[in-house]
């Protein structure tokens, strides 16, 4: 090698000279190696930064896709639930249909009630109206009479009083005819007394006349 590269008997500026081109050719070649280098190394970053991103979005992805299967499981479960609700709604249409058409019998019957306790209510309303009419009359008459009453309620109060004070003094007179009565009869009787008494005395006088004789 040394005999092809470096001839023995070459002039040595020739070779530092071409030694300087080959170390620029070298140092070229480095830097250029150097570029690509951190070139690849910006790279490298960058897909790690996104290798990060898409381990992120992987995960977020595993989860999202647990979530979803919760979430179908529950709707799995739902949808199991209501078609066990759909199957005893089936079972319960015939029964309430049935109710259904009472109901609906019951709401004509009940309407038609309904109807006859509305004309009754009018009715009463009417006749209430009537009657509050005659009231307000009525009392309008009273108003109008008010004196008249009350001279006709102090008459009879006075009437009363009379008739109190009459059946008084009527009480008193028989009370005093009662005492009078037994006066009478007090007086009557002492009299009676007196009489047989002079009776006996009388009888006396005369059988002494007779012994006398």
């Amino acid at each position: 090698m040394m005999g092809q590269d470096d001839p023995t008997g070459g002039n040595p500026q020739d070779r530092i000279n071409q030694l300087e081109q080959q170390a620029a050719k070298d140092k070229d070649a480095l830097d250029k190696l150097l570029l690509a280098y951190q070139g690849q190394e910006t790279e490298i970053s960058d897909l790690k930064v996104r290798i990060e991103a898409l381990n992120r979005e992987i995960r977020d992805g595993i989860v999202d896709v647990e979530s979803k299967e919760t979430l179908l499981s529950n709707l799995r479960r739902e949808k199991d639930d209501m078609e066990v609700q759909l199957a005893k709604a089936n079972t319960k249409i015939p029964y309430l249909e049935d109710e259904l058409d009472k109901t609906k019998e019951l709401l004509s019957r009940e309407t038609a009630r309904l109807g006859s306790v509305i004309t009754v209510a009018e009715e009463i309303d009417e006749e209430n109206k009537a009657a509050v009419a005659e009231l307000s009359a009525r009392d309008d008459w009273y108003v109008q009479h008010m004196q008249l009453f009350e001279d006709l309620s102090e008459a009879i109060k006075v009437r009363h009083d009379m008739i109190d004070r009459a059946i008084a003094a009527s009480k008193e007179i028989q009370s005093k005819h009662e005492t009078f009565r037994e006066q009478k009869q007090a007086v009557i009787e002492e009299m009676k007394n007196l009489e047989t008494d002079d009776d006996s005395g009388s009888d006396d006088g005369s059988e002494e006349e007779n012994e006398n004789e």
